[in-house]
């Protein structure tokens, strides 16, 4: 089993509240929300791609 990493679940969490922003922010027709949900979910995920590359960089993976 591998190890539990904190930091990525975390990650994965705010990725998953930024998916259920856009829902809420289209059912509530705001565009500006859902532009800034957009953004930050591309944020999120883009931190979370960047981290794994650094770990298997360094063997941590």
């Amino acid at each position: 089993m591998k190890q539990f990493q904190p930091v990525s679940f975390l990650l994965a969490i705010f990725a998953v509240i930024a998916i259920m922003a856009i829902g809420i922010f289209i059912a509530e027709q705001s565009m500006i929300g859902i532009i800034i949900s957009i953004i930050t979910l591309f944020i999120i995920i883009g931190i979370g791609f960047a981290r794994k590359k650094r770990m298997r960089e360094k063997g941590m993976l």
